[in-house]
Formats: structure tokens, C-alpha cells, sequence
């Protein structure tokens, strides 16, 4: 637990933290940080890691399926759970955006290689190039449902540059292409800096943020990503049949805290973002205490 805390989560905490001072000394405005990391960071960040995958063949095929049942499970559970709540439809976005994303890249990764070994951090990788992808192709036009109809929805996915960087890393792994090296590396500099920015924006957007308005909506949410998630992950790795260290990959990153990147999105979108960055902020602080009860059931 200790070693958890320390390695995994306070890492991830400081730099949160170092955006937070940030945006009280400075009085910075978050959301042109926020810009940077969704139109140049991210495209990178997906082609990066796509490109350099080692994962190949049926294990990536089941893993990217689970994921996204995974997903289209949490959804529906979250479409539901927001009912009785009544919220609008920008709130709806944030609240969608919130339930279905998890912190799978610096959070879930390093706890998947830390507690079941490199054998299930490849395959948690997967995991989490699928999910990155759903989140700026699916997430995207979640967000921007909130503010716009349908039709402006699905054009505005057409304009988001990790669209493209997609699409790209698709193509490269389809004709087999050796991306050269000058090329390679400026964008692996890019990629490699969307997480720790996400992180600034999350801290910036926290020290915006005063104590939740609807204490019961960021309760719920909280719910579903670090109870009910899991247990969906259970239930459809059961299905599955996910055996050993993919099986163990698949469960521990669909139960991560709340993602930062659906507060990139919020920002971005006009979706709720106080309430998106509540549900990163609490799921994050009490997501030690469910983890390790999983990871050592997992074990």
C-alpha cells in the first residue's frame, strides 16, 4: 500500500499540484493550456504510442474489444445513474465524459507493471491506446453534444487533430512503414508531453474549483468508476474468458479514478468541467483504498 501511495500516486499528485500553485500565483487562464494539450500533445501521444506498440494479433484484438465493451457498458449505467438528477445537456456531457474515461496511462500502467509484471503492461498498453482513442473520437462528440446538436457534434470530430493522428499511426501500421527517425522523434517529444501538461491542467482546474455544487452528482460518479466499473470489467472478463496477466490488465485499467483527459475535454467543450475535475479530484484521492483491495484479489 505504501509503496502504491508512493511511487504511483503522489507522483501523479505533485504535478497536479505544481498547477495548482500555478494558477494561484499566477492567475494563468487554463484554458489556452488546456488547448495546447488537445491540439498538438495529444495527436502525438496517440500516434506515439500506437506506432511503437509491441502488441500485435488476437491479444490486442480481445483487449481493445473489452475495452470498448467496457465503455459502451459504463454508458449506458451512467446514462441511467444521471436521471434522477435532471441535469442539462452540458452537464449530461460532463457527467457521461466522467464516468466513462479512466486514468489508464500514468496511473494504470505503472500499477499494472508494478503489480502483476511486464507481461500484463503490455497488454494494459492496448488497453490504454484504445481507450486514449474512444476518448478523443467518442469522448469528443460527448463533449460536444453538451453545446451543439448532433450534426455540429460529428463535424466537430472531423476537426480534432488526435482524429488524425489516429488515423495516420493506422496507416503506417497497415503498410508496415519505418517512420524515420527525424520524424520520429520530435513527435515522441510531443506525445511525451501530454500526460505531465494534462496533469498542470488538472491541478490549474482544481485551484479554480471550490467544493462541488452537487455534492450527490460527484458521489455517484465516484461510484461508478471505482465500484461499479470493476464490476462490469468482472463480469465481462468472465465472458471473455480472460485468462492470467490479461485478464488481471483488462480489470485493474477499467477500475482507475476518473481520467484527466475528460476534464481536457470539459474545458474544451463547455462540458461541466468543475464537475468533470470533481469527479478526477475525489475518485483520485479515494481510489487507493479499492485498488489495492483489487489488486490483491487479483493476485
Amino acid at each position: 500500500m505504501l509503496a502504491i501511495l508512493l511511487n504511483d500516486i503522489v507522483p501523479i499528485l505533485i504535478v497536479a499540484g505544481v498547477g495548482y500553485l500555478l494558477a494561484g500565483v499566477t492567475r494563468i487562464d487554463v484554458k489556452p493550456v488546456a488547448r495546447v494539450a488537445f491540439h498538438v500533445f495529444a495527436p502525438c501521444l496517440i500516434f506515439m504510442l500506437l506506432v511503437t506498440s509491441t502488441a500485435r494479433g488476437s491479444d490486442l484484438a480481445q483487449m481493445a474489444v473489452f475495452c470498448v465493451l467496457v465503455l459502451a457498458a459504463s454508458g449506458v449505467v451512467a446514462r441511467l445513474a444521471a436521471i434522477p438528477f435532471g441535469l442539462n445537456r452540458a452537464a449530461l456531457a460532463g457527467f457521461v465524459l466522467a464516468s466513462l474515461f479512466a486514468n489508464n496511462g500514468n496511473f494504470g500502467l505503472a500499477l499494472v507493471e508494478f503489480a502483476f509484471g511486464r507481461e500484463a503492461l503490455v497488454l494494459a498498453s492496448v488497453y490504454f491506446v484504445t481507450a486514449a482513442a474512444l476518448s478523443y473520437t467518442v469522448g469528443v462528440l460527448i463533449a460536444s453534444s453538451g453545446t451543439r446538436s448532433v450534426g455540429a457534434a460529428l463535424r466537430g470530430v472531423a476537426r480534432v487533430p488526435a482524429v488524425y493522428g489516429l488515423a495516420t499511426a493506422l496507416v503506417v501500421m497497415g503498410l508496415d512503414v519505418q517512420v524515420p527517425v527525424w520524424l520520429m522523434r520530435p513527435v515522441t517529444l510531443l506525445g511525451s508531453a501530454s500526460i505531465p501538461v494534462m496533469l498542470l491542467v488538472l491541478g490549474m482546474q482544481l485551484e479554480r474549483t471550490g467544493r462541488p455544487a452537487r455534492p450527490g452528482v460527484i458521489a455517484v460518479l465516484v461510484a461508478i468508476a471505482l465500484l461499479v466499473k470493476p464490476l462490469l470489467a468482472i463480469g465481462l472478463a468472465e465472458a471473455l474468458q480472460l485468462e492470467g496477466p490479461a485478464r488481471q490488465a483488462a480489470i485493474v485499467q477499467s477500475s482507475m479514478p476518473t481520467a484527466v483527459v475528460a476534464t481536457v475535454l470539459a474545458i474544451e467543450f463547455d462540458a461541466a468541467a468543475d464537475l468533470v475535475t470533481a469527479a478526477v479530484f475525489y475518485s483520485m484521492l479515494l481510489s487507493p483504498f479499492t485498488l489495492t483491495v483489487l489488486v490483491a484479489w487479483l493476485q
